[in-house]
């Protein structure tokens, strides 16, 4: 078991029964000629979270704790995009979604569409053996897929959050794994988006604030591998998760 120095309060976990979920980190959102770049959205806070949660992935895989990438990704035909009245598919539209784009090599990618350099995940953070990578279609990672399957399978009950962008997906899947009683950490400084960050509170900090009142807690990056760091000095432990 370890303590992490969080908030509003510490949060102690099981390593072996956590996971860090990486949310969206792909070239849509976090790359130079993805969907956001391409619709001139900036982009720079994302790209800034790319080392500290290439940090948090390392000490997760060495201390055994299982990571989960998720990536907003519609099928070629965009069946999964929903119809084209739906919310889903009138808030992707203006954003190219299924549009042919050339990836930086010159190959033809496609805008949100599986199996494209558009939908893989940024350089830096490469899925490694053992990770779990799976896809998804609305902005929380717990619509229609595997996930929650996958962290049953593997007992998991603390699930720590990273990825883009932090009140849509990020916090949508949170919330989502809230409601079914995972405890959920979110790391401030490895979670990131471009929303209000002309305003005196952004919605990233505005996220903050209701998942430590509400839906979890918050910390960063050094706070996590702090306190990994520690159960390295002290060894193994037999408690169980609060």
């Amino acid at each position: 078991m370890l303590t992490i120095d969080a908030r509003p309060d510490s949060m102690v976990i099981d390593p072996a029964r956590s996971a860090v979920i990486v949310v969206d980190m792909q070239n849509d959102f976090g790359a130079e000629g993805g969907m956001f770049a391409r619709a001139g959205i900036d982009i720079s806070g994302i790209r800034s979270v790319v080392a500290p949660i290439r940090t948090v992935l390392a000490a997760a895989r060495q201390h055994g704790i299982q990571v989960v990438y998720l990536k907003m990704a519609f099928r070629p035909d965009l069946s999964d995009a929903g119809l084209p009245d739906s919310p889903t598919w009138l808030k992707h539209l203006p954003l190219g979604v299924g549009d042919i784009v050339n990836a930086p090599d010159g190959s033809e990618s496609r805008v949100l569409v599986r199996d494209t350099w558009n939908t893989d995940i940024v350089d830096g953070l490469d899925p490694e053996e053992g990770d779990i990578v799976l896809y998804k279609t609305r902005y929380s990672g717990f619509y229609e897929t595997d996930l929650d399957a996958e962290l049953r399978r593997l007992d998991i009950q603390s699930v720590i959050f990273t990825g883009c962008t932090t009140s849509v997906c990020v916090e949508s899947t949170l919330r989502d794994a809230m409601f079914r009683d995972y405890h959920c950490l979110l790391l401030e400084d490895c979670t990131a988006e471009p929303i209000g960050n002309d305003l005196s509170r952004s919605n990233h900090d505005a996220s903050l604030l209701v998942v430590r009142l509400l839906f979890g807690r918050t910390a960063t990056s050094d706070d996590l591998v702090a306190a990994l760091d520690r159960q390295l000095t002290r060894g193994p432990a037999t408690l169980t998760t609060s």
